[in-house]
């Protein structure tokens, strides 16, 4: 459970110490959007939107299989979290490379899915984590704060529809784990992954190497 901060002395003394204390939390940050479906509320009404909505979710397996690292959804946008202990204790996800062909066959099957009308399309961004820390400031609820989540948010603005953006951070995770399962770097979705971007994201001091991996048919 996340530390919980709540001290209404402002200058308290024992708030500095408790939060000089707060060990990181290294994991995988996911943000999935739902995308058009803004648009959809201004042309149907609920039975049209709330279906297609519901059908989405309902079909992105990562929200099925982590369910208790789903932080928190703004309007059709998701924020998963998943620290490394966590995946770690996993029975079927259990490695980067996983979860990056987990979501990947997601778009594409909600992509390809021959009945256009039953979803929508989705846009993903990917980021390792160090600079993570799971706290809250409200009470029994879970959540996660620190630079590396802000950076994944940062990343979604090279999303557009069918696409993944992830990160090198995460990449470079990805590509250790198939050294250590002896795969070949370009296997599976990797062969469609795009070399480096490098962007200076607004907020962020230091330049981002990222990369795209835009699902087709």
């Amino acid at each position: 459970m996340a530390y919980f901060i709540h001290f209404n002395d402002p200058n308290s003394p024992e708030m500095e110490e408790f939060l000089q204390g707060i060990p990181t939390c290294p994991g995988t940050c996911f943000f999935i959007d739902i995308n058009k479906s803004t648009d959809l509320k201004y042309t149907g009404g609920l039975s049209d939107w709330g279906r297609k909505l519901n059908n989405t979710f309902n079909f992105i397996s990562l929200l099925n299989d982590f369910p208790d690292n789903i932080v928190k959804g703004i309007g059709d946008e998701i924020m998963l979290y998943i620290p490394d202990e966590e995946l770690k204790e996993k029975q079927t996800i259990r490695t980067y490379y996983q979860l990056l062909e987990e979501i990947y066959s997601t778009v594409f099957n909600i992509k390809s899915f021959p009945e256009r009308e039953m979803f929508l399309p989705c846009k993903v961004s990917i980021h390792y984590c160090t600079e993570v820390y799971n706290i809250t400031f409200f009470k029994e609820a879970n959540d996660y704060y620190g630079k590396d989540i802000d950076l994944t948010a940062r990343l979604m603005t090279k999303a557009v529809d069918n696409r993944i953006v992830l990160s090198e951070k995460f990449f470079v995770k990805v590509q250790n784990d198939l050294v250590n399962l002896g795969m070949p770097p370009g296997y599976g979705c990797l062969s469609k992954v795009s070399g480096p971007f490098l962007e200076t994201f607004r907020g962020v001091p230091e330049s981002t190497e990222y990369r795209v991996l835009d699902v087709g048919n």
